[in-house]
């Protein structure tokens, strides 16, 4: 549907100001897709981001501070998300031996099981566009940020 419909807005200032508020618009709208779809996993999309970082890093561990360097969402607050991660049985956290304030975060099997079965739609399940697309689009939003 075209962001016209949407907000029912049927004129902008300008194409600058409608690509704007479409890209913010569609923001908002996969936040919401992607909370309705991780739900149905016992997660939120922030959780399933550290799990990708952790994973990324499998079989070592990483800090906190680290984790939080790569979150896609950096205003997180990673010690609290670590802490519903751990009761969850999905990462192990342990003090780090060289910094007793740092905790080591490793994913665990029963995360990287989660992850197995969670990755393979993620992505697909939200988007409905081609390969040939979608790089355009990344293209763009890259070009957007500078």
């Amino acid at each position: 549907m075209k962001i016209e419909d949407e907000i029912k807005q049927p004129k902008f200032k300008t194409p600058i100001q409608k690509a704007l508020l479409n890209l913010i618009y569609t923001s908002n709208w996969l936040q919401s897709k992607q909370q309705e779809f991780f739900k149905t996993y016992g997660i939120t999309a922030t959780q399933f981001n550290i799990l990708r970082i952790l994973k990324g890093q499998h079989p070592k561990s990483i800090s906190a501070t680290e984790i939080k360097s790569r979150m896609l969402d950096r205003n997180s607050d990673v010690s609290r998300l670590l802490d519903r991660l751990a009761l969850k049985k999905l990462i192990n956290k342990s003090t780090c031996p060289n910094d007793r304030r740092a905790a080591d975060v490793s994913i665990t099997k029963q995360g990287l099981a989660l992850l197995e079965t969670v990755a393979d739609t993620v992505d697909e399940n939200v988007l409905d566009l081609t390969d040939e697309e979608a790089v355009i689009l990344s293209n763009l939003l890259d070009k957007c940020r500078g």
